[in-house]
């Protein structure tokens, strides 16, 4: 994603300064000041030394997950997510997609209470699950809440639209109804159809890649005259709610009576039956200007609440004095982890591959790049036949001798 940033001239968005905290349902069981020192003094305090042993776990899972660009930039690309995490960090990467990310941390010393207060957290206001996402997932979303993620000035959706126009492609605005399999002087050749304001209609393509989930909560979509026919995936989607909120927060809901010494932009929460939101944080615009500065914490702010079921009436007044609007959304939006065991496939017919299948080794916009990457590098060693380039074991000792 940085690369691609960088291609289309666009800038990392200005990082404005706010406070976090974890909160119960009852108090805060962990908060942010503005000092790194003090801040490292209380995780310990309350956590002994899990942080550090958080931190050193979640550092050697990216350590070899990085190889995955040194592969990519030499052309390397693999026809299965499990022969793909096998190339980064061997058999015990495929098991972090099988066993939970709790189970993990307290096998190399994390405590119970911190994987309770501090994993919870993070993955409640990332995935909106529990600590029983996979291990792989989790690592990947705990490296993103150690203060590495950041966005795109103008908004994300920039390096999108950026790389379609950069493609010169010929999009057709319509939407893919299914795609049925013909032959063509014994080469595979595919037919999408689909469906548009002027009505229906199809092309014939040598190689098809599908993003959209295949599964029947979230996809209608249709294979036809494939032998054996390509059947539903496995598993369900979790659903998500966004609310922004423009108004006054209820600092008192969140033991600050006085809404002017309410110190935090960010609230995480634990875990808690009680509990009907995941987290909410006080949201900048996709813009933000040198003269731009938060609102005080007395004054009515842009605040963004995700939870999994919409927000009644007294939710909201819960969390707000009062407020000028709301906005919902409403969608699927990752995998629910414990769902499903068996990955996805990313070859679905010769020449026909799957991506979102990624999703459920870790959900996020770096690794559907990654995956995007792989795609486009194995369809093109198939088609050119170098085969030498696809699931190559020993890779790493491969890229050093043709350095």
């Amino acid at each position: 994603m940085q690369d691609f940033v960088k291609i289309l001239g666009l800038k990392h968005r200005r990082e404005v300064a706010g406070k976090s905290a974890i909160f119960s349902g009852e108090h805060f069981v962990l908060e942010e000041t503005d000092w790194y020192l003090l801040n490292l003094f209380r995780l310990w305090w309350h956590y002994g030394i899990s942080f550090l042993r958080l931190q050193m776990w979640v550092e050697e899972v990216m350590e070899k997950f990085m190889r995955i660009y040194k592969y990519q930039a030499h052309g390397y690309a693999f026809s299965s997510l499990e022969e793909l995490l096998r190339s980064l960090g061997g058999e015990a990467f495929v098991n972090m997609t099988q066993r939970s990310v709790a189970e993990s941390l307290l096998e190399v010393g994390v405590t119970q209470r911190f994987v309770d207060d501090v994993i919870a957290a993070v993955l409640r206001s990332s995935y909106g699950q529990s600590v029983l996402v996979p291990a792989f997932a989790g690592a990947m979303s705990l490296a993103g809440a150690q203060g590495s993620t950041w966005a795109v000035e103008g908004g994300n959706k920039l390096v999108c639209s950026g790389l379609l126009k950069l493609t010169k492609a010929n999009v057709i605005s319509a939407r893919v109804t299914g795609i049925s399999l013909h032959s063509s002087e014994g080469r595979a050749l595919y037919q999408v159809h689909y469906e548009s304001p002027e009505g229906q209609g199809s092309a014939f393509y040598d190689l098809v890649v599908v993003t959209t989930p295949l599964h029947p909560s979230r996809s209608n979509f249709t294979f036809e005259n494939f032998d054996p026919p390509i059947a539903d995936l496995p598993g369900a989607f979790q659903p998500s709610v966004t609310s922004v909120v423009h108004g006054y927060l209820n600092s008192s809901y969140f033991g600050f009576p006085d809404p002017k010494l309410f110190p935090f932009t960010s609230i995480l929460t634990t875990d808690t039956p009680d509990l009907f939101f995941h987290a909410m944080d006080n949201v900048c615009p996709v813009n933000v200007s040198a003269a731009f500065r938060r609102k005080q914490p007395q004054e009515a702010a842009v605040w963004r609440v995700l939870s999994q079921q919409p927000l009644d009436k007294p939710q909201l007044k819960t969390l707000f004095r009062s407020y000028y609007s709301v906005q919902v959304t409403e969608w699927p939006t990752y995998p629910r982890y414990d769902s499903a065991k068996a990955l996805p496939p990313i070859v679905l017919h010769e020449n026909l591959f799957y991506l979102s299948g990624v999703e459920w080794v870790a959900s996020s916009m770096e690794m559907v790049a990654v995956a995007a990457k792989n795609v486009a590098l194995l369809a093109y060693n198939r088609w050119h036949q170098e085969l030498e380039k696809i699931d190559q074991k020993d890779l790493m000792h491969k890229v050093k001798t043709e350095l």
